[in-house]
C-alpha cells in the first residue's frame, strides 16, 4: 500500500512548482513588486500619451483658423531642449554604470540628472516670464493659451519624474537596496526621462511649425 501511495505521489507531483516556491521564497516577493513598478510606469506612459495626442489634435485643427497668431520663438526653448536631450544621454550612462556597479560615477551621474531636471524647469519659467512680459498672454490668443497648456503639462510630468528620481537616488546612496533592484528603479527612471524627452520633442516641433 506505502508504495502504490508513493508511486502515485511521483505521478502527480510537480517538481515545477517547487522550484517557483523556492525562486519566490528567495526573492521575498521582491519580483512582484518591480513588476508592479514597470507596470505603473507603462499605465503611466500610456495615459500621457493618450492626454497629449488629444491636445496635439486639437491644436492642429485650432491652427488653420484664421484669428490664429503664432507666439515668438524664444532662444531659450532651445536651450532649455538641449538641457533635455543631454539629461535622457546621462540616464543612459547611469544605468551602464550601475549596471558595472560603478558607485561613484553612477552617484555623480544621479545628483548631475536632478541638477539638470531643475535647471530645464527653471528656464521654462524664465520663458513664461520673458514671454508674459512681452504682452503674450495665454488670454491674449489660442496659441497662447496652447503653448502654456502644455509647457505646464509637460513641466508636471517633469516634476513627477523628479520625485522618482530622487526616492531613486536615495535608496541608492543609503544602498537600503539589493543592487539588482536599485538597477531597475534606475532602468524605469530612464525610460521615464527617455519618454519625457520624446514628447518634447513633438511638442516643440509642433509648436515650431505654427
Amino acid at each position: 500500500m506505502s508504495q502504490k501511495k508513493s508511486i502515485f505521489q511521483l505521478l502527480t507531483e510537480k517538481p515545477w512548482e517547487k522550484d517557483q516556491i523556492e525562486s519566490d521564497n528567495q526573492h521575498q516577493g521582491q519580483t512582484v513588486s518591480l513588476t508592479k513598478q514597470k507596470l505603473g510606469l507603462r499605465t503611466i506612459m500610456a495615459a500621457s500619451t493618450v492626454l497629449f495626442s488629444l491636445f496635439i489634435v486639437a491644436y492642429s485643427d485650432r491652427m488653420l483658423v484664421s484669428d490664429w497668431r503664432s507666439m515668438p520663438e524664444p532662444w531659450l526653448l532651445w536651450l532649455n531642449t538641449g538641457i533635455l536631450v543631454i539629461s535622457s544621454i546621462v540616464f543612459h550612462m547611469t544605468t551602464k554604470y550601475a549596471e558595472k556597479g560603478i558607485y561613484y560615477k553612477t552617484k555623480n551621474c544621479l545628483y548631475f540628472i536632478g541638477f539638470l531636471a531643475y535647471s530645464f524647469l527653471i528656464g521654462q519659467l524664465i520663458v513664461w516670464y520673458q514671454l508674459m512680459n512681452t504682452g503674450y498672454y495665454a488670454t491674449s490668443n489660442v496659441a497662447n493659451a496652447f503653448f502654456y497648456l502644455f509647457t505646464a503639462i509637460h513641466g508636471l510630468h517633469i516634476i513627477g519624474g523628479i520625485y522618482f528620481w530622487g526616492k531613486t537616488t536615495s535608496k541608492f546612496i543609503k544602498r537600503s537596496m539589493k543592487k539588482e533592484e536599485i538597477n531597475n528603479l534606475i532602468d524605469i527612471c530612464a525610460v521615464y526621462w527617455h519618454f519625457l524627452l520624446a514628447v518634447w520633442l513633438v511638442l516643440f516641433g509642433l509648436m515650431l511649425s505654427s
